[in-house]
């Protein structure tokens, strides 16, 4: 799995980071998303794809 996130698309939702922290966080000025791992483990899968799936700015792509 990899992610790939379009902060331009990102309207600092939070909802990634509440489904997956351990992958995504937000930045401190303006809380657009940041992604901490753009290969997580294949334990963290379900939870970074509800977190693209549940994004209100279709902000986050997953190739698999």
């Amino acid at each position: 799995m990899k992610v790939v996130v379009f902060q331009g698309k990102c309207i600092a939702s939070g909802n990634c980071v509440m489904r997956a922290d351990q992958v995504f966080d937000q930045r401190d000025d303006d809380g657009l998303v940041t992604l901490l791992d753009e290969n997580p483990a294949p334990g963290q899968a379900d939870a970074v794809r509800l977190a693209a799936e549940f994004c209100p700015a279709q902000a986050i792509q997953i190739e698999e």
